[in-house]
C-alpha cells in the first residue's frame, strides 16, 4: 500500500494527499496553481523552499511568485548563478564580483580582465547567459562534508568561499551545481535555468549593471536610475575594505579568530569621526550663506546620532548648532493622510504641518524668535510648551527627518541657505564574491533590536510593519537621495557581529507558525555567517549605541 502524506495548500485553502516524497513541483503542476506571475518557490511551514523540495511529513504549503520579496530573492540569486557560470566559461581567468545594489540593479565588476568592459564584451556575456537559459539546465542543490566542499571550490578557483566555510563550523555544507559549474548561495534557487526570462546587462561606471525585474510589476525591468553620489561612496568604502584586506565575511571571521577585531572597531569608529568632522568643515566653509542643515535617510540609518555627532563637531569649529526634529511638526493624528488601505500614512509629506513649518523656518532665518511645537506620540496631538529658539549670527539649525531632502518641504527658502546630507547604512563587505549583504537587512536588524529594547515592540510587530516602512522609503526618501550635498555611510564593518548577540535571542521568540516567521528565519540564517563579538570596546558616542544601548547621547 502506497504511503501518503497530507498537505494543506494555502493557495487552494484545502487539504491534499500525495505519495510519500512528492516534490513541490509535482504538487504545483497537479493543483494547477495560478498566480499573477510565474511560481518560483514555496513557503513550507513558513520557510522558503525550492520547488524540488520533497514532502515527507504533513506541511502547510504556499506557492509564491515574483511579487513576493522571497520569490524575487530566489529569482535574483538564480540569475546571479547563471551570470557567474557564463563569466566563468567565457573568461576563465577573470573573477566576477557582484558587489552591491545600485541604480535599482546590482553593480558587477570583473577582476583580472585584460580588456575594457564595453558593449562588445557585455554582448558576449549576454549571449552566453542566454544560451545557458535556453538549455534549461537543472539547478541542483548538493550537500557534502565541509572539507570536501572547500576542496571543490578551491579546485574551481573560488577561494573566497574557503574562509567562510571554515569559520561557519558546520560539518556539512550545501552548494549548487549547474552542469559542471558549482557555486554557493545563501538561500534556495530556481529548479532550472529556463525559469529566468527577464534580465539585462548594461555598462555602468567601471563595471556593469545587472538589471532585474521590477518588484511591483515583474513583467518589466526596473528603470535604471543614475546614482553617482551613491556609487562614489560605495567605491570609497569598498576600496578601503581592500586596503584592510577585509572583503568578505570569511575575512572578518578570521580576523575575529585572530583577536584583531577590536583594532578594527577602533579604526571603523575613527573613520566615522573623521567623516563627520570633514562634513562639519564643509559646512563651516559655507557658513556665510548656509543656515539650515537638512539630514535625511531611511529608517534606522542612524540619523539621530549622526545629527548629535555633527553638532559636536560644529561646536568644535566655533558654530552654535540647534537640533530640531521634524517629527514635532506632525499634524494631529486625525488629520494624518490615509494610505490606500485606509490606514494613517505617517510617511506622507502631508503628515507634516507644512504651513507651520515653513512659516517658522522663514521667521528663524529673519532672526526672529519662534515657539517650536512638541508632538506627543502617545495621544497623537501637537502641543506648545513654551520652548523658544532664535538663530544667532553663528547659529546653524539642524533639521533631521525623512523628508529633509524633498524639494517640496521648504520650496521658498533659497538652496544656498541649505546644506543637505543623506545618511544610510551601506554595508560594503560581502558574504563572498557572488553574495552581497543587503543594506536593508542591516537596517532591519537595527530597528528590531531598538524597537524591542526601547520601544517595547515585539519582533513580530517590527517585521510586520517593515514592508510599509519600505514603501514609504521608496516613495519619499530614495528619489531625493542624489539631491544631497554629501552622503554619510553609517554602517560599521563589525556591527553585524555585534547585532547578532542582541538579535538572535529575540528572533528565536517569533512563533514558527506565523507570517513573520519567514523573515525571522531568514535573518537567523543570515546572522549565522558571523562570529559574535562583545560590544565592550564600542565607545558610548558610537552610532551603533543608538540601537543596542549604552549611548552617552540622550534620545
Amino acid at each position: 500500500m502506497e504511503k501518503l502524506v497530507t498537505i494543506y495548500c494555502k493557495n487552494t485553502a484545502s487539504y491534499h494527499s500525495y505519495a510519500f516524497g512528492t516534490s513541490l513541483l509535482d504538487i504545483y503542476h497537479d493543483l494547477q496553481i495560478r498566480l499573477n506571475y510565474r511560481v518560483v518557490a514555496a513557503r513550507v511551514n513558513y520557510r522558503v523552499e525550492d520547488l524540488n523540495f520533497r514532502i515527507y511529513k504533513p506541511k502547510d504549503v504556499e506557492f509564491i511568485d515574483l511579487s513576493s520579496p522571497s520569490g524575487m530573492r530566489v529569482y535574483v540569486r538564480s540569475l546571479c548563478m547563471v551570470l557567474a557560470k557564463a563569466v566563468a566559461e567565457l573568461l576563465p581567468d577573470v573573477t566576477l564580483h557582484i558587489e552591491h545594489p545600485i541604480s535599482k540593479g546590482y553593480y558587477c565588476t570583473l577582476d583580472n580582465l585584460k580588456q575594457p568592459i564595453d558593449e562588445s564584451l557585455i554582448a558576449q556575456i549576454k549571449e552566453r547567459v542566454n544560451a545557458i537559459i535556453a538549455a534549461a539546465e537543472e539547478i541542483v542543490c548538493e550537500e557534502r562534508q565541509t572539507e570536501e566542499v572547500k576542496r571543490l571550490f578551491t579546485e574551481a578557483g573560488q577561494k573566497d568561499k574557503s574562509a567562510l566555510f571554515e569559520t561557519l563550523g558546520n560539518p556539512y555544507c550545501r552548494f549548487f551545481r549547474i552542469g559542471d559549474y558549482i557555486d554557493y548561495y545563501n538561500g534556495v534557487l530556481l529548479p532550472s535555468t529556463d525559469y529566468i526570462d527577464l534580465y539585462d546587462l548594461i555598462p555602468l561606471y567601471d563595471g556593469f549593471l545587472l538589471r532585474i525585474p521590477n518588484r511591483d510589476n515583474p513583467l518589466v525591468l526596473e528603470d535604471v536610475v543614475r546614482q553617482d553620489k551613491m556609487y562614489d561612496i560605495f567605491k570609497e568604502y569598498v576600496g578601503w575594505n581592500k586596503i584592510m584586506k577585509l572583503n568578505t565575511v570569511g575575512d572578518f571571521n578570521v580576523m575575529c579568530q585572530n583577536n584583531q577585531v577590536f583594532n578594527l572597531i577602533k579604526i571603523s569608529e575613527a573613520l566615522h569621526e573623521k567623516k563627520v568632522a570633514s562634513i562639519a568643515d564643509m559646512i563651516h566653509a559655507a557658513a556665510d550663506k548656509v543656515r539650515l542643515i537638512l539630514i535625511s535617510g531611511p529608517s534606522s540609518s542612524g540619523k539621530t546620532t549622526f545629527s548629535k555627532r555633527l553638532s559636536v563637531q560644529l561646536q568644535v569649529i566655533g558654530l552654535k548648532p540647534i537640533i530640531l526634529s521634524m517629527d514635532n511638526y506632525f499634524v494631529n493624528r486625525e488629520d494624518t493622510p490615509l494610505d490606500t488601505n485606509g490606514e494613517w500614512d505617517f510617511e506622507h509629506l502631508k503628515a507634516l504641518d507644512l504651513e507651520l513649518f515653513n512659516r517658522q523656518m522663514e521667521e528663524l532665518l529673519r532672526g526672529e524668535e519662534v515657539e517650536i511645537p512638541f508632538f506627543n506620540f502617545e495621544d497623537g496631538k501637537r502641543y506648545f510648551k513654551g520652548e523658544k529658539i532664535r538663530l544667532e549670527a553663528d547659529s546653524m539649525l539642524i533639521l533631521e527627518g525623512i523628508h529633509a531632502l524633498n524639494p517640496e518641504l521648504i520650496p521658498l527658502i533659497p538652496q544656498e541657505r541649505q546644506f543637505k546630507i543623506y545618511v544610510s547604512a551601506l554595508t560594503t563587505i560581502s558574504i563572498d564574491n557572488h553574495n552581497w549583504i543587503p543594506t536593508t537587512d542591516t537596517r532591519l536588524l537595527r530597528r528590531i533590536i531598538r524597537d524591542h529594547r526601547f520601544r517595547r515592540y515585539s519582533v513580530r510587530d517590527t517585521i510586520s510593519r517593515w514592508p510599509s516602512v519600505r514603501r514609504g522609503e521608496e516613495k519619499w526618501i530614495f528619489p531625493y537621495q542624489e539631491h544631497a550635498d554629501v552622503m554619510f555611510n553609517s554602517a560599521l564593518l563589525f556591527e553585524l557581529a555585534v547585532l547578532k548577540r542582541y538579535a538572535e535571542p529575540i528572533l528565536t521568540e517569533v512563533p514558527k507558525y506565523c507570517e513573520e516567521y519567514t523573515e525571522a528565519h531568514r535573518l537567523l540564517k543570515f546572522l549565522n555567517y558571523f562570529l559574535p563579538i562583545p560590544d565592550r570596546e564600542i565607545p558610548p558616542t558610537s552610532l551603533l549605541r543608538e540601537f543596542v544601548g549604552g549611548s552617552s547621547f540622550r534620545y
